[in-house]
């Protein structure tokens, strides 16, 4: 049975995915306890993809070079696609980031939100805020006083 989700929730778990640790991600997959049967579309393949950037987020773009990445494509049993790009040469990465959206898709949704991509997500806040303490330790205030000759 397919589930309904939006183009942002879609975007949300493949980042998760894409930016995952390897080994992590292989931990928390292995804990889920869910073995889909599929077809590989495109089993995994590694290739090169050019990165563009823009001076200051809005200037003219340009390309920046090219980074490794390695996508695979699967089809489970009742027909559900899932895709998986991850940055680097990890096969085994790819093809658990497209079981894993294509299960997103169906009915076993929630238990792979709970088991998996929840702690991803939490892992990732937990990161992101122990970052900007650190940057926030190092912050330092300016300020000027008046001085009384006016």
């Amino acid at each position: 049975m397919k589930t309904t989700f939006s183009a942002a929730d879609r975007k949300g778990w493949m980042s998760l995915l894409a930016t995952a640790d390897e080994a992590r991600l292989t931990e928390l997959w292995q804990g889920c306890g869910i073995d889909p049967v599929y077809d590989w579309l495109r089993p995994p393949e590694a290739g090169g993809v050019m990165v563009r950037g823009r001076m200051g987020g809005t200037g003219a773009p340009f390309n920046l070079g090219e980074i490794t990445v390695t996508r695979c494509a699967v089809s489970l049993d009742d027909g559900t696609v899932g895709h998986g790009y991850v940055q680097g040469r990890s096969k085994a990465k790819a093809a658990m980031a497209a079981k894993i959206d294509a299960l997103m898709q169906t009915s076993a949704a929630a238990g792979v939100r709970k088991a998996v991509l929840e702690p991803l997500a939490e892992e990732r806040q937990a990161k992101k805020s122990a970052r900007a303490a650190k940057a926030a330790a190092t912050k330092v205030e300016f300020f000027t006083m008046v001085r009384g000759e006016d």
